[in-house]
């Protein structure tokens, strides 16, 4: 089977499409070619690069989630980075009059709440307002083309970590999302999407023949990636998802919970692909810094029969269950939703429990089934 090709590989065959115009980039760690040269360096020396932008994380991956990256110059070129995640997450027209085409290259991780999907949407947004034109350099979707899982956020609830009304796992590449976005959201930008080569909608990551990079902080490898559509609902509670272990995501748990019988509990559900070992680890820096904590890792058996959703909330119930009132909902002042789950489950149906866990999963699965159906309009391969 002949290695995948990335958009940024491909670029030899869509050279038309820069000549004479002023090029910016919104890329991080992650914008390299399948022989590790970066993105930047690529359009430095074949396109007239004028302006560099960064989403969260930086464009060398460096910052934590959540922290503010500020503009600044890039010291190995010496272009100017503006921040799109800072005080403006949208690019105004002061910090795009210096190009003429806005490009994007990111490897994203097919799940809703990851932010790079926004920053995309809102550069969208600002190219189809001041005339720029927008390409994408497709990549992968890390976890397979084809699997959709979850519900339809609730435009009620839409944030920077759900902005649209898409599933939590939502079986597109990133080139795929964009044209979705611009079309069934009105961005109305003009587009236009460099395809990967020798990409099938079945592959993992491990099957494209290139290497992983992670693409933040939390985000170490493609394992990483599989269990993130579920287990990250887990941010909006007092729960631990595994920051500061080696195995963000995977590993959950807190101080006061019994692992022993949470993993018990959870093998006697019998979830299709998975099984769970009790754990105690100390995480590093986030929830519960410097204290031990007690509670399960994921280990995904059969990835083709692995639901992570489904996972992710029966795991919820139990370890909410097996809290008590210890158990605490992340809170914020001054939002127009005030709970942090409600935006990471797309509204406040988990949260408040109004149906069982099997009823909620079931109305959830009506969703993606919808989406299913709507995503094949987008498919490029």
């Amino acid at each position: 089977m002949e290695k995948v090709k990335t958009g940024i590989d491909n670029i030899d065959e869509y050279m038309d499409i820069f000549e004479g115009k002023r090029v910016g980039l919104i890329t991080n760690n992650t914008g390299y070619n399948s022989e590790f040269k970066s993105t930047i360096d690529i359009l430095s020396e074949r396109t007239n690069l004028t302006a560099l932008y960064s989403p969260e994380h930086g464009i060398r991956g460096d910052i934590q989630a959540g922290e503010m990256v500020e503009s600044y110059i890039d010291l190995k070129t010496g272009i100017r980075v503006y921040s799109l995640y800072g005080k403006n997450k949208r690019p105004t027209k002061e910090i795009l009059e210096n190009v003429d085409i806005l490009a994007f290259d990111i490897q994203d991780v097919g799940a809703r709440f990851y932010t790079y999907l926004y920053t995309m949407s809102y550069a969208m947004e600002s190219c189809s307002k001041f005339n720029k034109e927008f390409v994408v350099f497709d990549r992968p979707n890390p976890i397979n083309g084809n699997e959709v899982e979850g519900n339809i956020l609730n435009e009620n609830y839409s944030s920077f970590v759900g902005r649209y009304p898409i599933p939590q796992r939502y079986g597109l590449t990133i080139g795929e999302v964009a044209s979705l976005f611009n079309k069934e959201f009105s961005i109305g930008a003009k587009l236009k999407v460099i395809p990967l080569k020798n990409w099938n909608r079945e592959m993992y990551y491990e099957d494209t023949g290139l290497n992983f990079i992670m693409p933040s902080p939390n985000m170490p490898t493609v394992d990483t990636a599989v269990v993130y559509p579920g287990t990250c609902i887990f941010e909006g509670t007092n729960i631990s998802e595994g920051r500061g272990t080696t195995r963000p995501f995977e590993i959950i748990g807190a101080p006061w919970l019994d692992g022993f019988k949470i993993a018990d509990m959870m093998n006697k559900l019998q979830l299709c692909g998975v099984k769970f070992r009790p754990i105690f680890f100390t995480p590093t820096f986030s929830k519960h810094s410097g204290k031990l904590c007690e509670g399960i890792q994921i280990h995904v058996t059969d990835r083709k029969v692995y639901r992570p959703v489904k996972t992710g909330i029966f795991l919820y119930e139990i370890i909410k269950g097996e809290s008590k009132d210890k158990f605490d909902f992340i809170t914020f002042k001054g939002k127009k939703v005030n709970y942090g789950i409600d935006y990471l489950a797309g509204d406040n149906s988990l949260r408040k429990a109004s149906m069982n866990i099997n009823k909620l999963y079931e109305k959830w699965q009506e969703d993606s089934f919808k989406f299913k159906e709507l995503k094949k309009k987008y498919h490029l391969y």
